[in-house]
């Protein structure tokens, strides 16, 4: 055998030292905890449809009426406390290929203590403008679905939209005599929709209108009373496809789809707002018409099935693709 060189036998004396001793040559591998811009988009004939993540957290059970049936609920789904139920929080864009139309606003900030108020980052990161928005449609009036509209100093966010809401949503929340009579636990639902809806009054860009009214070419006005009084949803058609946006119809999708009976303390009118869930979901569990709700898990949208005396959530996927449906 040839004797081995010195530099060839130096150097693998080295790395055997290396291997046997590593030696740290670099700082500890830093974490990235920011998450992918919170924006999907799915097509509903020529609408282009985009879910827009407003932000999540944590919604109590105590919030909801029936605690067995409720606790039950929550214990035999994925949540990972059983104390309490994820929630999330999401608008929706309609681009008609004429019209840019946002389906609530989100929180901006006025509610939900900093883990809300993302939906400006997330209609930008979409690749939008507020300057862009045409219209809005506000489902009802609560601060987590309005707040976006507005700057805590009184400012529009949407400076060139015009933004529409139902009559008795409106002359319910912005009524001086209402807010007069109301709790106190709810004087920061009055204080807030005054506050926000402010500006766009005073710009005369605030619109009621009643059911029977036309607020746009293939959008259908669809009263949902019982959570707040004029509390409503939209259905969009477009080439024999349809999407409702819903609002607040599910505060709880693992609780209130297995027991529609369950409503929330946010209802002004529980019996009412029961009523309304029950008609609505045995309307829908056929999958011809979309869905797309605020506090479903995001992107929000997809279809009701029957599921025994229950029903049950078939979610549209998130995807980095757009599929043309």
């Amino acid at each position: 055998m040839k004797n081995m060189s010195t530099p060839i036998f130096i150097a693998a004396a080295v790395l055997g030292i290396s291997l046997a001793h590593p030696m740290s040559v670099r700082a500890d591998a830093p974490q990235h905890h920011d998450q992918v811009p919170g924006f999907h988009r799915l097509a509903v004939g020529d609408l282009e449809v985009t879910s827009l993540y407003d932000g999540g957290g944590q919604f109590e059970p105590r919030w909801l009426n029936g605690q067995q049936r409720i606790m039950t609920a929550v214990a035999n789904t994925a949540q990972k406390e059983p104390h309490f139920l994820d929630g999330a929080e999401s608008g929706f864009l309609v681009n008609t290929g004429k019209q840019v139309i946002l389906v609530d606003a989100g929180a901006g900030q006025w509610w939900g203590g900093g883990a809300l108020g993302r939906l400006e980052t997330s209609l930008r990161s979409a690749g939008y403008t507020p300057e862009q928005v045409d219209l809005v449609l506000i489902t009802h009036l609560h601060s987590d679905h309005v707040g976006g509209l507005t700057t805590r100093d009184g400012k529009r966010v949407f400076s060139n939209a015009e933004v529409y809401v139902a009559k008795a949503e409106n002359d319910f929340w912005l009524s001086a005599e209402m807010a007069a009579k109301a709790p106190k636990e709810a004087q920061e639902f009055f204080q807030g929709a005054q506050a926000i809806s402010a500006p766009y009054i005073k710009a005369g860009r605030w619109h009621t209108f009643s059911s029977s009214d036309e607020i746009g070419e293939g959008i259908k006005i669809v009263p949902l009373p019982g959570h707040t009084p004029g509390h409503t949803g939209y259905e969009f058609s477009s080439k024999g496809q349809r999407i409702l946006f819903w609002g607040d119809v599910i505060h709880a999708q693992s609780v209130q789809l297995k027991h529609p009976e369950v409503s929330v303390a946010f209802d002004i009118d529980p019996a009412a707002a029961v009523a309304t869930r029950n008609k609505l979901l045995t309307a829908l569990v056929d999958g011809k018409v979309l869905v797309a709700g605020p506090h479903m898990a995001f992107p929000g949208a997809g279809r009701l099935r029957k599921d025994g005396n229950a029903y049950s959530w078939a979610p549209i996927l998130f995807t980095d693709q757009w599929i043309p449906r």
